[in-house]
């Protein structure tokens, strides 16, 4: 054999190097086979929770949507609620009647203010135990001793039932309690002698709506309103009523009265 000459060992050597890093790459190679799947699922989970946060803040805005709309609807309710007591109270002479004969309004369904009434969105709503926790919640905070209004309900039912014609859409349920005014200092709730009491309307509907207005109601003998009635809500807001004779007969339904095209007479319905 030949000995191999200066030159030749050198290219020997660089060759031997040259594969060194040829293994070396490959074995680097090899251990990062798979990064790209691992980059591909980081960006899979990043658009999804996007995903996820852009549906979760839709929810949310339309959550938020829908309970500002129960919200004022319920208020609504409750003021319609109590615009229709004080229709049926104007024709009562004597309010301590509807204490001591237990008078109802017109506006009042089968459970006669003291059953069970199921409320889509709501649940059960027990109105005797309502009864019960508004006159509780009264006598806890005990702000006029033994003038605190005792409570009876009066009108209840559902709002969409407030007109004969069914035009009405609307899915809250509301309730109306009667008291005499705290103003009094007779020491007894269940007299009225100054002509005022004071009306307590709850309505109630989907996801736990539930709204409160409280009314004052008073008598007036001032000839410029005429057997009229003050209805004050808040501070600010003032109502008020003139009747010269009765819309209704206690106790009944309201009526409606339509006009014949052909006689152009009024017929009651």
């Amino acid at each position: 054999m030949r000995p191999e000459t200066p030159v030749a060992a050198r290219r020997a050597v660089r060759l031997q190097a040259i594969r060194r890093r040829v293994r070396a790459a490959r074995r680097r190679a090899g251990g990062e086979q798979g990064a790209a799947l691992v980059m591909a699922l980081m960006a899979s989970m990043l658009l999804t929770a996007l995903g996820l946060s852009l549906v979760l803040a839709a929810t949310t805005e339309t959550m938020i949507t829908g309970n500002y709309r129960n919200s004022s609807e319920a208020l609504y309710a409750a003021d319609a609620v109590v615009e229709r007591a004080v229709q049926d109270l104007l024709l009562v002479p004597d309010w301590n009647r509807v204490w001591s004969e237990n008078l109802k309004s017109g506006f009042i369904d089968a459970s006669q203010c003291g059953g069970t009434v199921y409320i889509p969105g709501f649940g059960s709503l027990n109105l005797t135990s309502a009864t019960s926790a508004l006159q509780a919640e009264t006598d806890a905070a005990n702000l006029w001793g033994a003038n605190d209004p005792v409570w009876v309900p009066y009108a209840c039912g559902w709002v969409r039932n407030l007109l004969p014609t069914g035009t009405i859409d609307s899915p809250m349920y509301a309730v109306v309690w009667t008291g005499d005014d705290p103003s009094e200092t007779d020491g007894d709730p269940r007299v009225d002698l100054n002509g005022v009491i004071t009306l307590h309307a709850e309505a109630y509907g989907p996801g736990g709506t539930r709204k409160v207005i409280e009314v004052t109601m008073a008598r007036t003998s001032s000839a410029e309103i005429e057997r009229g009635q003050i209805a004050q809500r808040g501070q600010e807001e003032l109502n008020q009523r003139a009747r010269k004779a009765a819309v209704q007969t206690p106790g009944r339904s309201l009526t409606r009265m339509q006009m014949g095209l052909g006689t152009g007479g009024l017929v009651v319905r």
